[in-house]
């Protein structure tokens, strides 16, 4: 049976808002919580970025609910040493109900302190490494570290969890889910792909899937639909460009080749439960244990209400 979670976004909403919508998605029945990292928005119109570890501290008091970063790099911005000690406190909060989703990243976040952005390959190979670190210091021995991309001496944490963080790494493509299947405790991504879950567990991973998509739920489907054009055209962008456009501004450049079509396609959006449904659905069908959903826009506490009413009840 799969498990709902909600999606808090960190690129459109503040801390205090983040929190507010956590509690009204358990009141709501939500089951679980992704949570974006992010150094900037996608664009200017979406307008926030709180760092998530104070976000997290602020939910561990709120909510009883499961968290997940989806996804925190550990290679660039911050040092793989210190995702570490954050996660672990994060998971004391927590009380174990604490994911460490890992990804390669974007050079949106991670080129902010003036550091090059590798190739795909490199960053893959960066966050071999940095799981390794991860892992290493979760044990609560001192570690000392002389790696290809990382070099850490004589650190210890000191509050860590009762048991090792989980690490979940995030994947779209088939290098990333043979490299999540060999280190992760589990697998996150964003497209309801069952070629990139056999791959996965064909690498040896029988960890969860998690899988997220965005919905914008409103009065009108062409409501629904402008609202997610005006917020998150990015969505829509092909290939690399998610990962290699380095700031918001080029982001809105590149999003206005993005048509309102494109978007109407993909999000499923209006009163309509069934299109909502139906994404669900894509995804329990390639082998996804959690999915989460992220409302776009103010209405949030319509959407929770919708959410409640119409289309929770009818999922197996």
């Amino acid at each position: 049976m799969v498990s709902i979670g909600y999606f808090l976004s960190c690129e459109e909403f503040g801390p205090r808002e983040l929190v507010r919508q956590a509690e009204r998605a358990e009141a709501a029945g939500f089951e679980r919580l992704w949570i974006s990292d992010h150094f900037h928005p996608w664009n200017g119109e979406q307008g926030q970025s709180p760092f998530v570890w104070s976000v997290i501290g602020a939910l561990s008091e709120a909510t009883r609910l499961p968290i997940t970063t989806a996804v925190t790099c550990p290679t660039t911005r911050i040092h793989p040493a210190i995702v570490a000690h954050a996660a672990a406190t994060a998971a004391v909060q927590c009380e174990g109900r604490f994911v460490l989703g890992v990804g390669s990243g974007e050079a949106l976040n991670e080129h902010v302190l003036g550091d090059p952005w590798p190739p795909a390959p490199v960053r893959l190979e960066m966050l071999e490494e940095a799981v390794e670190v991860i892992r290493a210091l979760h044990t609560g021995d001192e570690v000392d570290h002389h790696g290809k991309h990382y070099t850490v001496e004589n650190a210890r944490l000191y509050t860590v969890p009762e048991r090792p963080v989980p690490v979940y790494v995030s994947a779209f493509g088939p290098k990333a889910a043979k490299l999540a299947g060999r280190i992760g405790d589990g697998l996150c991504s964003t497209i309801p792909d069952a070629g990139l879950v056999a791959t996965y567990r064909a690498a040896g991973g029988t960890g969860p899937v998690q899988g997220g998509f965005k919905v914008c739920h409103a009065a009108t489907g062409d409501e629904g639909v402008d609202t997610a054009t005006r917020l998150w055209p990015n969505e829509q962008l092909p290939g690399e460009l998610a990962q290699v456009l380095p700031t918001p501004r080029h982001f809105e450049q590149a999003s206005s080749l993005v048509t309102r079509e494109m978007v109407a396609d993909a999000v499923p959006t209006g009163p309509d439960p069934e299109r909502y449904l139906d994404r669900v659905h894509s995804f329990v069908e390639a082998g996804y244990d959690e999915v989460y959903v992220q409302q776009i826009g103010p209405a949030q506490e319509e959407f929770f209400e919708f959410w409640k009413r119409e289309v929770a009840p009818r999922i197996p």
